[in-house]
Parts: structure tokens; C-alpha cells; sequence
């Protein structure tokens, strides 16, 4: 019955979004959320204050997601009200007309490099619009970008995911470099196949047929320096690799390599590279601004986590509250309670750098205060359903995780191990997809689901740091059916109650990648 009662909220939240005429997200979860808060009251016997702190600290951290989002509609409106938008289009229509290598050059070579460099759901926020600017349907370019973005996401933000994920295992180096070598070889093969499956929601396969050449020469452009850079780094491969990817795919698309001739006359106008430049500023500078940001080494990074303490203070019953020197809000002790939550402020992309690059883009295109006030009243009213949903979703998330071994998602966790046995290894990336459907990052899966995923290699006799890559792997392909992801693209693209028609979507193309991940365990294992 525990598990019943553990998987029921879930079932019952797909079903909402994904009937016909499916309930919106931001009802969806919300209710979900309720339910969930009443099976943990009345079936899983939950501490009464636990329960409301975890709400409490669900309504701090869902700051995190809707400040991107904001951010990213911010520069979205930016870019489409001061005219670089159109600048941009121009542009890429001059390296290719072909949509296939404009898809590939921004859904998957640019959005493989701002995955390495920042995580947080950024490629689709800033790669999304740019496709939607050159013309593709908004509904099906989510669709291409949340799945687009998944190869690289094991070794997102500099490799959070990896060296951060793993962190509470207490592995060796030498462990996490073998974990990282083999989460890297099983993207590599499955990024044979996912950009394909992706492509089709927008072109046909007639289009992709013909244009294959170039499809894989994008996708091997990208990997291979990924594949290779990982037998060195866990930290690297996805920034470097999308970095080469994205030079490499904009050379073969003006070559006109791998791709058909289109004889349709181009209406685009040659722009001049002045322009061009002036148009993408405020893109270079967010990239520039994420990367040194995001690379330790630099030394931003620490000091944008600094949790040096700046003012500590009581608000009585609710809990303790401190502000460090890099400005970390952290709400501990809630209602009495372990529970606890922080908002980084100088290091969630959201101040720094979308709301500093749009700040510095005004003067630089000469907006006037109408126009600001436009850019600025839209982006205020896109955010308040997302809003809600995010809050919907953590609620629920948060709920879901209390008990400790007995956490409805430790009970589904171990239920999934036994009723595979031996065979756990065709599987464990599952569970690592299962992690990102709850919580919206491969990291965090990576921190729930990894010490179940060990305790079951130990006790199979599998190999561990094979089970752990298939655990990343699994968290990375789990992006697909992420409701954080979804919610965001579809409120960065406009897009309304199409939340439930993107899950069954994505949803194949996710079993997909599992089925090459249980190939190459197969393969891997012996």
C-alpha cells in the first residue's frame, strides 16, 4: 500500500496533463501538491511541522527558477523589441538557408555550449526564442529543445552534475573520472540518434534523409571533443565540446557540407558585420559573463558562492535568517524544523547576467522609456501562472522526499530495484530520469538517487561506477519530461496549456535514450 500511495500522486498528475484537453500545469500540480501533503498526513504519518516548513522553503527556492525565467523572457523581449532579433535571423539565413543546419547550429551546437557553461534550463531559454525568430513553431521548438538538450546535461554548469552529484558518495577522483568517461560514451552513441528524433518534431524525414551528412558531422563535431576531453575531465567536456561543435557546424553549414542545395531564392539581405555584432552583444556577453562565472579556476565562482557571513538574524517562529557577503539569503531552522532553503542571488542566472545584460543592452540600442516599460510590463505579466506551477511543483517535490528511507520516492526507488534484480543495470537510468522529473536537475537526481543506485551495485555485485554513469546518464535524458524545463520553455516561447502535449511527446524519444543506455550497459558491463 506504501507504494500505492507513493506512485498514486504521480499517475494522477499525468494523467491531468496529458489527457485530452488536459488540466493546465498550474493548476495541475498545485493539486497534485495537495494531495500529496494529505497521503504524508494521513497515510505516511508526517510531521504536521515538517510538512508546512517544507512548504515554506518550497515558496523560497522557487525563486531560483522564476528569476531565470523572468530573466530569459527579459532578454527575449530585448531582443525581438530593439530590432537584433530580426538582425540575427538575417544572419543565420545567410550562413544557411536550409532549417535543418539552423536547427542544428542553435537547438543543438549552441545550446550544447551553454549547457556546459551554465545548467539552470539556459539553452532552452536562450537557444528557444532565437529558432522561434527564424520562424519555427513555437509548441515544436520546445520540443525540439528539451530534447536537444540532454547529451551534454551530465556535464552541465562545468560539470556540476558529475563532481557535485556524486559529492555525498565520499568517491575518489580516480572514480569519478572512470564515471565520467563512461556517462560520456553512452551519450556519444546515443547522440547518434536523440538530435534526429528531436529534428523531426519541426522538419520531416524526408528533409533529414537528405540532409544526414551534416546532421551526424554537427552532432560528432560536438561529441567527439566531449568524448575525448572526458577521459581527462569531468568539469569540461560539454563547454569545450559545444564550443568546438558550434565553430565546426557554422563552417560546414556556409560550406554548404552534408546539406541539400536549397533552389528557392533567399529573401535574406547580406548584413553587415557591424550590425551583426551590435545584434548579438548581448548574447556574447552572457555567454562570456556565464563562463567566467561558472569555471572555478577564475575564482568568480567562490566568490559569487561566498557564504561568509554578512547579518544573521531571528523572525521568531518562522526561523533563522542569514545574508552572506555574496548576498545567499538562507532560511534555516523553519518552524523549529532541519528544513532549510537559500536563494543565491549573484549566482542564479537571473541578476547576473540576464537582468545585467539587458540593463547594459538598453543604452547600447537606444531604447526609449516606452519601449523599456514594454520590455519590462510583458515580462511581468508572462511570469505569474509559471509562477504558480513552479510552486505547485516544489511543494510537491519537497513532500515527496520526506521520511527519510521511507520517502515515497525511496519506496518507488527501491520497488523499481527489486522488481528487477539482476537486471538492475537495463534500468538504472530510469531511475535517474525518474529524479529529474521530480526535481528539474540532473544534479539533484544525482544526489537523491545516487546512494540507492550504489547500495544496489553493491549488493548485485555490479559494477559501481558503471551503475553511478547510468544514474547521470538517466538524470541527463530525464530533462525531456522535466515539468521545471517545460514550464519554463513554455513560458520564455509564450506557450499555454500545452504542458501535457509535450510530456507525451518528449516522453518517446526519452524511452528511446533509455534503450540505448541499457544497450551500452550491456555492452559496458562485460
Amino acid at each position: 500500500m506504501s507504494l500505492f500511495f507513493s506512485i498514486a500522486p504521480i499517475i494522477l498528475l499525468i494523467w491531468m496533463m496529458t489527457k485530452h484537453q488536459g488540466v493546465p500545469a498550474y493548476i495541475a500540480l498545485p493539486l497534485t501538491a495537495l494531495v500529496v501533503y494529505a497521503l504524508q498526513l494521513l497515510w505516511f504519518n508526517g510531521d504536521l511541522l515538517l510538512l508546512h516548513a517544507n512548504v515554506i522553503t518550497a515558496l523560497v527556492a522557487v525563486f531560483t527558477p522564476i528569476t531565470i525565467i523572468a530573466g530569459a523572457i527579459l532578454l527575449n523581449k530585448l531582443m525581438q523589441i530593439s530590432g537584433a532579433e530580426n538582425v540575427v535571423r538575417n544572419w543565420l539565413e545567410n550562413i544557411s538557408p536550409n532549417p535543418v543546419a539552423q536547427l542544428m547550429i542553435i537547438g543543438w551546437a549552441f545550446a550544447f555550449m551553454i549547457e556546459g557553461a551554465s545548467g539552470f534550463g539556459t539553452p532552452a531559454a536562450i537557444a528557444a526564442p532565437i529558432l522561434v525568430g527564424l520562424g519555427f513553431n513555437p509548441l515544436r521548438v520546445a520540443m525540439l529543445a528539451l530534447v536537444m538538450n540532454s547529451v551534454p546535461v551530465s556535464f552541465g554548469a562545468v560539470g556540476t552534475p558529475t563532481w557535485f552529484g556524486f559529492a555525498n558518495l565520499g568517491l575518489s577522483d580516480v572514480d569519478l573520472l572512470e564515471i565520467g568517461r563512461q556517462t560520456a560514451l553512452i551519450h556519444t552513441v546515443a547522440g547518434l540518434i536523440i538530435p534526429i528524433l528531436a529534428l523531426r518534431f519541426i522538419v520531416s524525414w524526408q528533409q533529414i534523409r537528405q540532409n544526414l551528412p551534416f546532421i551526424l558531422l554537427s552532432v560528432l563535431s560536438c561529441t567527439l571533443p566531449y568524448l575525448l576531453l572526458a577521459q581527462v575531465n569531468y568539469e569540461f567536456p560539454a563547454l569545450l565540446g559545444g564550443a568546438i561543435g558550434l565553430t565546426l557546424s557554422v563552417l560546414l553549414a556556409r560550406a554548404n557540407i552534408g546539406l541539400t542545395r536549397d533552389r528557392t531564392p533567399s529573401n535574406a539581405q547580406p548584413v553587415p558585420f557591424g550590425q551583426v555584432l551590435k545584434a548579438m552583444t548581448p548574447t556574447l556577453l552572457l555567454i562570456v559573463i556565464l563562463i567566467v562565472t561558472r569555471i572555478h579556476q577564475l575564482g568568480l565562482k567562490s566568490l559569487l558562492n561566498s557564504t561568509a557571513l554578512l547579518w544573521q538574524g531571528s523572525l521568531g517562529w518562522l526561523g533563522e535568517l542569514s545574508i552572506s557577503k555574496a548576498l545567499i539569503i538562507e532560511l534555516q531552522q523553519v518552524l523549529g524544523t532541519s528544513a532549510q532553503a537559500a536563494y543565491k542571488t549573484l549566482y542564479v542566472p537571473a541578476l547576473i547576467p540576464f537582468l545585467l545584460v539587458v540593463l547594459l543592452a538598453i543604452p547600447l540600442f537606444r531604447l526609449n522609456r516606452r519601449q523599456v516599460g514594454q520590455i519590462f510590463g510583458a515580462t511581468t505579466r508572462s511570469i505569474g501562472k509559471p509562477f504558480i506551477a513552479l510552486l505547485g511543483a516544489l511543494i510537491m517535490v519537497n513532500l515527496l522526499m520526506l521520511g527519510g528511507d521511507n520517502a515515497p520516492v525511496m519506496i518507488i526507488g527501491r520497488a523499481l530495484a527489486d522488481a528487477t534484480g539482476a537486471s538492475w543495470l537495463l534500468f538504472s537510468a530510469f531511475l535517474g530520469a525518474l529524479g529529474s522529473f521530480f526535481s528539474g536537475s540532473n544534479t539533484v537526481s544525482n544526489l537523491t538517487f545516487g546512494g540507492i543506485q550504489h547500495s544496489i551495485a553493491v549488493s548485485s555485485g555490479l559494477n559501481v561506477n558503471l551503475t553511478l554513469a547510468l544514474q547521470s546518464v538517466g538524470g541527463a535524458m530525464g530533462n525531456m519530461i522535466c515539468l521545471n524545463n517545460i514550464i519554463a520553455v513554455c513560458s520564455i516561447l509564450g506557450i499555454t496549456q500545452a504542458e501535457g502535449k509535450i510530456i507525451r511527446k518528449t516522453v518517446l524519444p526519452m524511452l528511446a535514450y533509455g534503450a540505448i543506455a541499457a544497450g551500452m550497459a550491456l555492452i559496458l558491463a562485460f
